[in-house]
């Protein structure tokens, strides 16, 4: 169909996996969308921080969470949870951990090419 380009995250072009981290990313025309599955126990300094190497991740996100629940901490003490169906931007210059007992899974719109990138 002209004008309409989908595709599955079951074959995604590339897979990022630091601990207790999944991020799946497709490539499309023009655009790049990634799906983060966080584990239970995860949290950016512990797992991503040692694989980009910033005291705070530096990444801007945009994103829609589907599973599990999320706290970020902004560097200057701000702080918000995110949890199923909430769409979220994510501003650079945070750390976050997983709350849930449960995954917690976004799919992200902007940062996709970046995040979890050494």
């Amino acid at each position: 169909m002209a004008g309409v380009e989908s595709r599955d995250f079951s074959s995604p072009d590339e897979t990022r996996a630091p601990d207790k981290t999944k991020s799946e990313i497709v490539r499309m025309s023009g655009a790049t969308v990634a799906r983060l599955t966080l584990q239970p126990g995860w949290s950016w300094e512990e797992c991503v921080k040692p694989v980009v190497g910033t005291e705070s991740c530096q990444a801007r996100h945009v994103g829609v969470a589907t599973h599990g629940r999320m706290v970020i901490q902004h560097d200057d003490g701000s702080e918000a949870e995110i949890g199923p169906g909430d769409a979220y931007v994510i501003e650079p210059g945070h750390n976050a951990h997983v709350t849930s007992d449960e995954p917690f899974v976004g799919y992200e719109f902007e940062s996709a090419e970046e995040y979890a990138r050494g």
